[in-house]
């Protein structure tokens, strides 16, 4: 029998990712030199092997894989080993996501160079970022040139005649590279948009800093991207128009940080308006107040529809307030809509006549350049006539089926408005897009499991089409950390449980001499707790970072990093990707078992899609869910085999109810103290 030449080819693949990547990490692994070239000491482990394998395994027979990794593993070379090799066999990119920038950085500027050195292939690495990261030369051109009246305030002209200056000598034009400061709303106006975009048409071209970046990413072998990416694009393939995708078509895609999936996925792939946002469009158009904008041009067309921005505005504002006014009656600033029309949509048909008037007028345009350019303006404000008119259409009438809807208030102050809808079944959406078999999808966390079954996370995340596993940690927990559980401790509803919990603090702090996270499941707790706490860390002289007041998470982390003696106060985001390794992180006080908010719409309404299916959404999502988050709260501590701490848990719930034994049994076994 003769074998067709595709499956010769394919023989050979599934053959040379596995051998190739078995050979790397053979006794004579190239990783020995990884001192000598800049890296870290190499040290053999079992599970960076087995996790290697198993990846390879996975890329060469186009199946999906689950893996939880463990801090301390090594996932990254695991999974970047045989990606490297999958890419350079297949001749088409690998897609590598991940959640945090941290990640994404550590892999572009350590962990791939390092290969570079010290593998026997040659290979390609390119960092892919949303467009509007990028600047956008022509767009600069305009509003540092001639028509400033499209910038919202003059106050900016310096901003941008400074980014200009700045851009002639740019590397890739990102904004991230920008060192100076500047009005951050100016950005909207220079950056790369799809809209704005004429591609090979443009003058600028040749020189566009988007276009060379995805030239890189379309030549590259290895593509690295973030999850909010990635779902964008996904949305996009999904549709059908792959013109308009952001991602090389790719042959294969690894998820690290997967734990995040679901809650991506559901951001992504939804609804999301705010009142802010539909103003700053519309004043983009036309600022009355301050007599700027796109349609500051001479003619009765351009005052005509000036005239419309200023009723479509004035409908925006009563539609706005109309929703604020529902809002009012109800205590919570978030607050679920269970009806279609709980007010009149006025807006997105008024919107819908705006783009037709918008668009007769475009095509009325004469080619000369100037016209040019503000036909490219005008065709991006084109899209996202398109995209506010469908939106809102959608939320009012609540048409999308298996969404769950919601309005978010801000303060007082800011009276801005924020309108969500979120896909119910993202299990199923993903399991048809994703997991379809089309292309091998290896997702990979520290903290997947419960009790050391993946069932629940697959469940949710609709996993299909391939294997799981779940790896041991390379560290020494019994050694290495210790967690007490004050037993006496009020129970969290308690009115007494908040100034318990800050004498356990105090105690524990003490013990460390501060170098603790403190985490808690609410801002108002958090900041309770750290007015009643500010003079004690006064006291005895250690310095208090908490989060939400007025610095950035990396700035307070760097903070903690150079003085051993803080301690730092934070909430959702210190739960999870933040790595402090060494004496600086010595202690985790864990307040509160992290359940989420039961009252939040999308909480609310996965739990009554789970009690629909006759399952208890306790045991079937929130208990799951929290001991998840518990894990990433604990895994914070231990980073190196030469780590050592202690975690407090404040919530006596972990030792008096069933339930605690799931979360004890879901971190690796080590001493527990009940004090």
């Amino acid at each position: 029998m003769i074998m067709p030449l595709d499956n010769i080819e394919e023989q050979s693949i599934a053959s040379g990712i596995p051998s190739a990547t078995s050979v790397f990490f053979s006794d004579g692994t190239p990783l020995l030199r990884s001192a000598e070239l800049g890296g870290p000491a190499y040290e053999k482990r079992p599970q960076q092997e087995e996790m290697a394998h198993k990846v390879a395994a996975a890329l060469a027979e186009k199946s999906n894989l689950c893996i939880e990794a463990p801090t301390g593993v090594g996932k990254s070379f695991a999974y970047l080993v045989p990606a490297i090799y999958c890419a350079l066999e297949r001749k088409q990119p690998v897609v590598i996501s991940t959640e945090t920038i941290s990640l994404q950085e550590q892999l572009v500027e350590k962990d791939l160079p390092l290969l570079s050195r010290i593998m026997d292939v040659q290979f390609t690495v390119a960092l892919a970022k949303g467009r509007s990261n990028y600047i956008c030369r022509r767009r600069l051109s305009i509003v540092a040139g001639e028509h400033t009246e499209y910038l919202p305030a003059d106050s900016m002209r310096s901003d941008v005649e400074r980014i200009a200056l700045w851009a002639e000598g740019a590397g890739e034009g990102s904004l991230s590279e920008i060192d100076f400061q500047f009005d951050r709303q100016a950005w909207d106006f220079i950056c790369s948009e799809t809209g704005n975009c004429a591609k090979p048409k443009c003058v600028f071209f040749k020189r566009c800093f988007y276009w060379k970046a995805r030239k890189l990413w379309d030549t590259a072998d290895i593509v690295v991207a973030n999850h909010a990416l990635f779902f964008t694009d996904l949305k996009i393939k999904s549709s059908e128009d792959l013109e308009t995708s952001l991602l090389p078509a790719y042959t294969a895609l690894i998820l690290d940080e997967a734990h995040t999936l679901e809650d991506e996925a559901a951001q992504h792939l939804g609804i999301h308006i705010s009142s802010a946002g539909v103003r700053l469009f519309l004043r983009r158009l036309y600022d009355p107040q301050r007599g700027k904008g796109l349609l500051m041009r001479p003619g009765e067309e351009p005052l005509r529809l000036r005239g419309e921005v200023g009723e479509l505005m004035e409908a925006s504002e009563i539609f706005f307030e109309k929703v604020r006014e529902f809002a009012a009656d109800y205590a919570d600033n978030v607050i679920r809509l269970r009806k279609p029309d709980f007010v009149l949509d006025m807006l997105s048909e008024k919107i819908g006549h705006f783009e037709y008037k918008l668009n007769e007028y475009l095509k009325e345009q004469d080619d000369d350049d100037d016209d040019d350019d503000l036909k490219q303006e005008l065709s991006a404000m084109l899209l996202r006539c398109d995209y506010y008119r469908n939106a809102i259409s959608d939320f009012i009438s609540m048409r999308l089926d298996d969404h769950v809807y919601w309005i978010e208030k801000g303060m007082k102050a800011e009276m801005s408005i924020q309108l969500y809808a979120a896909p119910l079944n993202v299990n199923e959406i993903l399991r048809k897009i994703l997991f379809n078999g089309g292309l091998p999808v290896v997702l990979t966390s520290a903290t997947l499991s419960v009790a050391g079954d993946l069932g629940y996370y697959k469940e949710r995340i609709g996993f299909a089409n391939g294997g799981e596993a779940v790896l041991d940690t390379p560290f020494d927990y019994e050694r290495q950390l210790k967690i007490y559980i004050p037993k006496n401790m009020p129970l969290p509803d308690d009115e007494n449980y908040l100034s318990s919990a800050c004498d356990e603090i105090e105690n524990y702090i003490r013990l460390t001499h501060g170098k603790a996270f403190v985490l808690f499941t609410s801002y108002d707790a958090m900041k309770r707790s750290s007015e009643r706490l500010r003079s004690f860390f006064d006291d005895i002289g250690i310095t208090l970072l908490v989060q939400g007041e007025g610095r950035s998470r990396s700035s307070m982390l760097s903070t903690f990093k150079e003085d051993v003696d803080s301690v730092i106060f934070g909430v959702t985001s210190f739960w999870m990707g933040v790595d402090v390794p060494g004496e600086a992180l010595s202690n985790v006080i864990i307040t509160k078992l992290p359940f989420a908010v039961p009252s939040h719409p999308l909480v609310q309404a996965r739990s009554e899609r789970i009690e629909r299916e006759g399952k208890s959404s306790f045991m079937h999502y929130s208990l799951p869910e929290a001991v998840l988050r518990f894990r990433q709260g604990v895994g914070r501590l231990i980073r190196k085999k030469t780590d050592n701490g202690i975690i407090v848990i404040l919530d006596r719930r972990i030792i008096s109810k069933r339930y605690g034994k799931i979360f004890i049994d879901s971190i690796p076994k080590c001493p527990v103290e009940i004090c």
